[in-house]
């Protein structure tokens, strides 16, 4: 049974990927203003794009929000066609039944639709060309160009460098692996540049864009930006967990897929438009450590324990 709340008079939204990282936070934020019904891919099998129009129909709602993505960033290299169904054919779906139905459709996209290679420490806003270097990118890329020639009404967010309380992620994997180990030398790539964001404030930021009735594509990503080494650095300080961090270059540490060396985002019309709910990334960093220090510590022993 797909995740519901309680209905009643408020605006029906559906949550696509409502178990993942930002879909988690996202049914929390939007549940006071909108009867929330998620979908993940145990009830909407995103590889089966001719499904969605008839989940959207089943439950004719006034806002879509899609979290869903195929985000595993080397997979997509080799898995092709699965990333292409996620990540362009099934928005594409999703923004013609929207547009069907008069719904307004909120589609999360990401920093890999740019090339990486602008001098630091520039960063890329709305407006710039984009040029994708990976699959998942051209993948992503597919879907917003889908969205925005469907006629429907849609926002279009790109994000970057997401981290949660619920799910995996960079910040929960450098806790696992420093807990396991204290004094082992961990490499940490520090070549790469970006914009760590926590899914709670994202979410927060989301449906302000709905609220305020915004339309069109944003950037919201954490202000300011990192390296790799310089996240994990932080974090694993904040955590008061010991550890050995080495920094490295993205040549020591190859991967399948090219990775944008610099992923800066900036919000440039969040901003423009007074609709700025974004923060420096350490201040939220720092949150997030003081609201869930012991979770995290708690969960990483318990997969240290199990492995």
């Amino acid at each position: 049974m797909p995740d519901s709340l309680e209905k009643n008079d408020k605006p029906e939204l559906l949550l696509i990927g409502v178990r993942g990282q930002l879909g988690h936070d996202c049914a929390k934020v939007f549940a006071p203003g909108f009867s929330v019904t998620g979908l993940n891919s145990d009830e909407l099998d995103l590889l089966s794009p001719e499904k969605i129009r008839a989940a959207v129909l089943q439950y004719r709602p006034a806002v879509i929000v899609n979290c869903a993505a195929y985000t595993q960033v080397d997979n997509c290299e080799i898995e092709t066609e699965t990333a292409y169904l996620i990540n362009s054919e099934a928005p594409a779906r999703m923004a013609a039944v929207a547009g069907e139905i008069g719904a307004l459709l909120l589609h999360v996209s990401t920093d890999y639709v740019f090339p990486g290679n602008r001098p630091l420490p520039d960063g890329y806003t709305e407006t710039d060309a984009v040029a994708p270097v990976s699959v998942y990118g051209r993948s992503k890329l597919a879907g917003e160009s889908a969205i925005a020639e469907s006629g429907c009404e849609y926002i279009i967010v790109r994000t970057a460098w997401l981290y949660g309380i619920n799910g995996r992620n960079f910040l929960k994997t450098m806790l696992r692996l420093a807990l396991s180990d204290p004094t082992r030398e961990l490499k940490v790539v520090a070549d790469q540049f970006g914009c760590l964001t926590w899914s709670w404030r994202l979410a927060q930021q989301l449906l302000k864009l709905v609220e305020t009735g915004s339309r069109g594509l944003y950037h919201g990503v954490g202000e300011g930006s990192a390296n790799w080494y310089e996240i994990a650095s932080c974090f694993l300080q904040l955590m008061e967990v010991e550890h050995q961090l080495t920094p490295c270059t993205t040549a020591e540490y190859p991967t399948p897929a090219r990775r944008p060396a610099n992923s800066i985002l900036i919000n440039h019309h969040l901003k423009d438009e007074g609709l700025l709910l974004m923060r420096p990334w350490r201040e939220d960093l720092e949150l997030f450590v003081k609201s869930y220090r012991q979770q995290l510590l708690d969960e990483a022993r318990e997969m240290i324990a199990a492995t």
